[in-house]
């Protein structure tokens, strides 16, 4: 708008001084409003700090406005003055710059047109959008204002959300932690005790016995304690676990099998185990994926010897298409009906839970329920698998 009225400041202005200072002023109002609008956060802050800044602007604008006339574009120029002045300095400032603006624009009207019979309306129009720019500038910075302040509300609360998810999750993960590793070996060092009991109660106890209940009983407090210290260990680590290359880990079906084989050792259960012919066929996992299915293994096999009173265990693995399904099925008395995730959570049962969260977190689909069998339990796992790279 400074530039569209040069011309016409120029061809207003007097011969000589009048012209070079008519054109020094433009060129200084046309080159500082260029840096202010490139670089406004750099000299915002200044304009800030000094509003002589903006008045000496305000006076160069009066310059341009007294040898191009009231009629021009330099008029609403100096309207924006106030404007920006409420912007920045809140309603005091719009308060003054509107007044010295006005007075400059009322001025300027009455003394270019004091011989013409000009209505007092139009002489007065331009000091009143002063006025109302003022107006609307110190309103607009009360708003902005405000929506920072929301806006520094809300990231502080999302910043809080985000801890307290951290927290939950983290509490969630220590939870499972121990209940797949401590709570587990804990009971089995019970069940080994009572077994010891039991044995040294006998009226003609066996020594060779006694000797190897009392040697599981202290290898499952070993164990026990190796777990704990594992827990420990890893609230302690600041940094997660680097793998390293010279001890590649097995593949997710060999870790399987060696679950169940682990498994049947130690329970009186049958258990098959079926896997892809060869097993070579079989997809590779990613680490965190493969953790959490074993876990879900762990934890099913576990619960068909602890619970459900079953006979016969299957697990089954195999490629369907682009999944990858883990099928582990007992043929016990199976879940209650109308069995619910918070019922077990509120009867400080977590088996369940652990493992739908851990599929969720491996980006898999659990069901759990009788499937297609007339009693008993199935666990289906259903992971995704990625497509080969080409």
């Amino acid at each position: 708008m400074i530039g569209v009225a040069a011309p016409a400041a120029l061809l207003h202005a007097a011969p000589g001084v009048g012209v070079r200072l008519v054109g020094v002023a433009v060129v200084v109002a046309v080159m500082v409003s260029y840096v202010l609008f490139r670089d406004w956060e750099r000299f915002g802050p200044l304009l800030l700090r000094h509003p002589a800044l903006l008045a000496a602007d305000t006076l160069i604008g009066s310059l341009l406005l007294v040898s191009a006339g009231p009629d021009t574009t330099l008029a609403y120029v100096g309207v924006c003055t106030p404007l920006l002045a409420g912007l920045l300095y809140s309603w005091r400032g719009a308060a003054c710059f509107a007044s010295l603006q006005a007075l400059i624009l009322f001025v300027v009207h009455l003394t270019l047109k004091a011989d013409r019979s000009a209505p007092v309306a139009e002489a007065l129009l331009l000091p009143g959008l002063c006025v109302v720019a003022g107006a609307l500038g110190s309103t607009l910075r009360g708003l902005m204002l405000r929506f920072g302040a929301a806006t520094e509300a809300l990231t502080a609360v999302r910043a809080r959300l985000a801890a307290a998810e951290a927290v939950s999750a983290e509490r969630a993960r220590l939870a499972r932690e121990m209940h797949d590793s401590v709570a587990k070996t804990l009971y089995g060092v019970a069940l080994a005790a009572d077994g010891l009991a039991a044995t040294a109660a006998a009226p003609a106890p066996d020594p060779a016995r006694i000797r190897e209940q009392a040697e599981l009983v202290s290898r499952s407090a070993r164990r026990a304690a190796t777990e704990s210290r594992e827990l420990l260990m890893d609230l302690r680590r600041e940094q997660p676990e680097r793998t390293t290359p010279s001890r590649p880990s097995k593949p997710f079906w060999s870790e399987l099998a060696d679950c169940v084989r682990d498994f049947a050792s130690r329970t009186t259960l049958h258990v098959t185990c079926a896997c892809p012919d060869p097993p070579a066929t079989l997809p590779p996992l990613p680490a965190a994926p493969a953790r959490a299915l074993l876990a879900v293994a762990t934890e099913a096999l576990e619960n068909a010897h602890r619970h459900a009173d079953a006979t016969r265990v299957d697990v089954r693995l195999r490629v369907d298409g682009t999944l990858l399904r883990l099928t582990i099925y007992d043929d016990g008395r199976g879940l209650p009906p109308g069995t619910t995730l918070e019922q077990l959570r509120t009867r400080g049962h977590f088996g369940l839970l652990g493992m739908v969260e851990r599929a969720a977190q491996a980006g898999a689909r659990i069901r759990i329920g009788r499937g297609t069998h007339p009693r008993g339990t199935e666990v289906r796992v259903e992971l995704p698998l990625r497509a080969p790279e080409s």
